[in-house]
């Protein structure tokens, strides 16, 4: 394999191990969020679905889905914070597993992969989807205290605070340093960066989905319409240089901790920043670079990962260390399992 091999994976629709394949089973949902019923209409088909402009149903359907899907519980959301659409959380999430399961195909799973979440938000969306789907174990770093507070009162709700544990960013402009501890190994690192480069640009983008929204209702009826993200602060939505000088400053981190993480990565909105992704990855040193394409319905989406790692490092030695570490250290506990609603 050459120093530097980009290889783009693809995937068209829902990745196929996602559980959110065609319609919402709204009934089941019901069953499991009964103040969901509130929210129900009939969609132009008269097939059960929500308004999916309405925040409040919105954020039922999420702690319907985590109930059903994946075994959590007690989920909440604040009004404010960004509320993220699950079936384009998982995919990440399966992408993911397919990068880290490389060349044999066998995804690693339990809690020796321990992944980093930068930005991991009041929903603590992809650690509560990653350990119930595969059993890992992660660590969520956030600027935001009251995004912690929440994320940390829903993991002990669930009693999952030896599977997930999270950290604050006390430095803003910063993505790694202060986060990650000298000599911590990762599997992988993830993250949903802020896309908008202004509040205004994030208004604008909001204001659109919102239209998109109102001329569709045939779409929304299942998760092959359009997903939006509700809510959400500054932080969440919008940077200073926006997504470009977000993703530009991760990498720059990312080379500093190169033998740290096995896999980096990160999602990319816009396609236009793939090329220049693409050439500060290769002039840093990277050995390995993969960009992941996810769509759900008719939004299209990537991310980006990559390794600093030789590829005999990647796929034996640091795995190794990851799993010696953590069972060294870690206290007893199981992934919570998808189950029925009680």
């Amino acid at each position: 394999m050459p120093p530097h091999h980009n290889s783009t994976l693809t995937q068209p629709a829902l990745h196929p191990r996602n559980r959110h394949q065609g319609r919402y089973d709204f009934a089941a949902l019901a069953a499991c969020e009964p103040e969901l019923r509130a929210f129900l209409k009939d969609s132009p088909d008269r097939t059960p679905t929500i308004d999916f402009s309405d925040p409040s149903a919105v954020r039922l359907l999420n702690r319907a889905l985590l109930s059903h899907q994946y075994g959590v519980k007690k989920w909440w959301l604040p009004e404010g914070f960004l509320c993220p659409p699950i079936p384009g959380r998982a995919d990440y999430l399966h992408g993911l597993a397919d990068v880290l399961a490389g060349q044999s195909g066998q995804i690693p799973q339990g809690p020796g992969v321990r992944i980093l979440d930068i930005g991991v938000g009041a929903s603590c969306i992809y650690p509560l989807l990653g350990h119930s789907e595969f059993g890992w174990h992660f660590a969520g770093s956030d600027i935001e205290p009251a995004a912690l507070t929440n994320a940390a009162e829903v993991l002990r709700a669930n009693g999952l605070e030896h599977a997930i544990s999270l950290r604050q960013q006390l430095e803003r402009g910063r993505i790694f340093d202060g986060v990650v501890k000298t000599g911590e190994q990762f599997t992988a690192s993830m993250c949903n960066p802020p896309f908008h480069a202004s509040a205004a640009e994030a208004a604008r983008a909001s204001q659109r989905k919102r239209r998109n929204l109102g001329q569709s209702d045939a779409a929304r009826s299942g998760t092959g319409g359009p997903a939006l993200n509700f809510g959400g602060q500054t932080n969440e939505l919008w940077c200073t240089g926006g997504e470009a000088s977000f993703v530009r400053r991760m990498i720059r981190e990312s080379r500093e901790i190169a033998g740290q993480v096995q896999w980096f990565s990160c999602l990319i909105s816009r396609s236009e920043h793939l090329s220049d992704i693409g050439r500060q990855l290769k002039k840093l040193g990277a050995k390995a670079v993969r960009t992941v394409p996810m769509a759900q319905g008719n939004k299209q989406s990537r991310f980006v990962a990559w390794s600093f790692l030789e590829t005999a490092t990647r796929s034996a030695d640091h795995q190794d260390r990851t799993e010696r570490r953590h069972e060294q250290s870690r206290p007893p506990g199981r992934a919570t399992q998808p189950g029925p609603c009680w």
